[in-house]
């Protein structure tokens, strides 16, 4: 089963002006604007891979080759919509699949067959099954914990007060940043 990112957030938890407050920046200095937005997309990329999670709503596409035995899970951390279920019938052609259900509220949410269904037969090929659906905490940046936000803000320091090198030792110790994480992560097994 591979998990890919379709669409991306099209906000980040924090804004421009919440950074430049943060770095001590001035907010009327366009100057160095673009780095510091770049920043906070990197920040926000570097949690969500640490905590296996979309942070603002993205789009993702889970693939496998067969249909499960039982539930497909959803990774990515809390799931907000399911947009298709799709496979490759036994004639090569793809197909949607409308008789499922879906349990958003468990993490990983999952997706079985309704009730006294079973999943239909695929085509024996690679990625034969296809999930399309919606992952994150909400639309706004408002939406993600703030504890998230705080390591985003601690990251996004580092990476700016490091810009000119690579840091071995970061400014800020990542077991106590990383420590802000532990509470939204998806654990695996």
């Amino acid at each position: 089963m591979t998990t890919t990112r379709i669409t991306d957030a099209t906000v980040e938890p924090l804004t421009l002006d919440q950074a430049k407050r943060h770095l001590r920046e001035d907010l009327d200095d366009a100057g160095n604007d673009e780095d510091i937005a770049g920043l906070i997309t990197s920040a926000r990329m570097a949690a969500e891979d640490r905590l296996q999670r979309a942070l603002i709503q993205s789009t993702w596409l889970t693939s496998m080759d067969a249909f499960p035995a039982g539930s497909i899970e959803l990774q990515k951390g809390r799931a907000l919509s399911v947009t298709s279920v799709q496979y490759v019938d036994e004639d090569g052609a793809l197909q949607t699949f409308a008789n499922w259900q879906a349990d958003l509220n468990s993490e990983p949410a999952r997706i079985t067959p309704t009730y006294g269904l079973s999943w239909p037969v695929t085509r024996c090929e690679p990625g034969a099954v296809r999930v399309t659906y919606k992952a994150g905490y909400g639309t706004a940046a408002a939406d993600v914990p703030a504890p998230i936000v705080s390591w985003i803000k601690l990251a996004m320091t580092d990476m700016y007060e490091q810009r000119a090198r690579s840091a071995e030792r970061p400014a800020v110790p990542m077991q106590f940043a990383d420590g802000l994480l532990d509470a939204y992560r998806v654990w695996s097994l």
